[in-house]
């Protein structure tokens, strides 16, 4: 048992594999945003 929490508690590569799926949930998050806030704008712009 006392291995296993050793072993993962080294074990970063699931915490790499989160770290870069919150970055990407972010960048997503304000491009969302940006274009929400900037499609009116763009939709007059464009027609």
């Amino acid at each position: 048992m006392w291995t296993l929490l050793r072993n993962l508690r080294k074990n970063e590569r699931g915490a790499t594999a989160i770290e870069y799926g919150l970055i990407a949930a972010l960048v997503a998050i304000a491009a969302i945003g940006a274009l929400t806030a900037l499609g009116g704008s763009l939709n007059n712009i464009f027609t």
